[in-house]
């Protein structure tokens, strides 16, 4: 006999379980049995938080790749170009040899002939005398001085013979090892040529992953600093502002980026501004470290809204920095900062249309107290 609240029948088994229930009485045992039966049958909802809690991680590994694979896509796009140069110097090495060893083998080809012509000259006139020389030189005399004469012209002629097949000897081993060289160099700048494009669609790859990844933590509220210590090693010296030092003025200031293209201007009327452009924009890939202009404290990460991800750095002199469309922040609210201190990624956040900073300098932390950041830095020594 089969148990009441058991089917030989798959699908029928809950059907009766729930019959039974409603016409028997609850007990505290039975309201155990039917709390269990419902985490039984119903799957639990997926946990947002694991996935919440997993998105910092996530974050500083992939901002990690990016500035890992940035770095080593520069120094290989360096080689590259560096060995672009040496294989085109190279090859015009090689190139010149081989014109100057043509010439010399035409030169050496004169010489023979010329040469040969004063053989056969020898052989016509026994050996003595160039053709209608006996005509003109009756006297013996005459005859010796000739003869010395034409035997010099036959010793030069030989000596430079054997002169230009040692030049040509020379110039031929020349133009081989150079163009060995060349053709070494050339292996190795196409190579390089294969590393750099791997490494560039890797890290094409890898700023997407960010600018998505991104994107989530503003849906989520989650702007939090991406903490990079001890994921990548050669991170390190940017973020202690070794990268910058040279370029930190005499007055303390510096520039929140070492490479970029200065884009839109402060001041500038566009779609995207109703009251003006607030700031100066630098076009960079996502990923690019941003550094602090100045020492100073960061007071705020905003996450959201027209400026995206952004951080404001509250200078001693009482100025204040801001850093929009940032990708991630790398450090809180209440840290002190030097001047070139890396303090976040660059991204495309907020109302951006590509990959850039906009950075501004106001008076206050306030929006709308903006000063022009071009003239403000050039006034300190620091110039765009």
């Amino acid at each position: 006999m089969l148990h009441p609240y058991r089917s030989d029948r798959p699908g029928r088994s809950l059907r009766r379980v729930l019959r039974a229930l409603r016409t028997r009485p609850v007990h505290r045992h039975g309201g155990a049995m039917l709390c269990a039966l419902c985490v039984a049958v119903a799957p639990l909802p997926a946990s947002d938080s694991s996935v919440v809690v997993r998105a910092p991680e996530r974050l500083a590994r992939v901002s990690s790749e990016v500035l890992r694979l940035a770095r080593e896509a520069g120094w290989v796009r360096q080689r590259y170009e560096r060995g672009l140069r040496v294989a085109k110097d190279r090859k015009a090495q090689a190139d010149r040899l081989a014109k100057q060893l043509h010439g010399q083998r035409v030169f050496s080809a004169v010489l023979r002939e010329d040469a040969g012509a004063v053989a056969r000259a020898q052989y016509r006139t026994g050996g003595f005398i160039a053709p209608g020389s006996a005509e003109a030189a009756a006297e013996p005399l005459d005859l010796l001085e000739l003869q010395a004469t034409d035997s010099d012209r036959r010793e030069r002629l030989a000596r430079m013979v054997i002169e230009a097949d040692h030049r040509g000897r020379r110039l031929a081993a020349d133009q081989m090892s150079a163009s060995a060289s060349w053709q070494a160099v050339d292996a190795d700048v196409t190579q390089l040529r294969t590393e750099r494009k791997v490494l560039e669609e890797r890290l094409a790859q890898a700023r997407d992953d960010l600018n998505r990844l991104a994107d989530a933590a503003i849906r989520n509220q989650r702007c939090t600093p991406v903490d990079l210590d001890g994921l990548q090693g050669e991170v390190q010296d940017g973020r202690n502002g070794a990268d910058g030092a040279a370029a930190i003025s005499p007055s303390g200031w510096t520039r929140p980026l070492l490479a970029y293209e200065l884009t839109a201007g402060f001041g500038g009327v566009g779609a995207h501004w109703a009251n003006g452009h607030s700031g100066q924009d630098f076009a960079v890939p996502t990923g690019t470290p941003v550094r602090s202009v100045g020492a100073g404290t960061v007071t705020s990460i905003g996450c959201g809204g027209p400026f995206g991800i952004s951080m404001v750095v509250r200078h001693e002199s009482g100025w204040f920095s801001q850093y929009a469309h940032l990708a991630a922040p790398l450090l809180a609210p209440g840290r002190q900062v030097r001047a070139g201190e890396w303090i976040g990624l660059s991204g495309t956040t907020g109302n951006s249309t590509g990959p850039h900073l906009h950075f501004e300098i106001r008076r206050s932390a306030e929006f709308g107290t903006a000063v022009d950041p071009v003239e403000w830095l050039r006034t300190r020594g620091v110039p765009l």
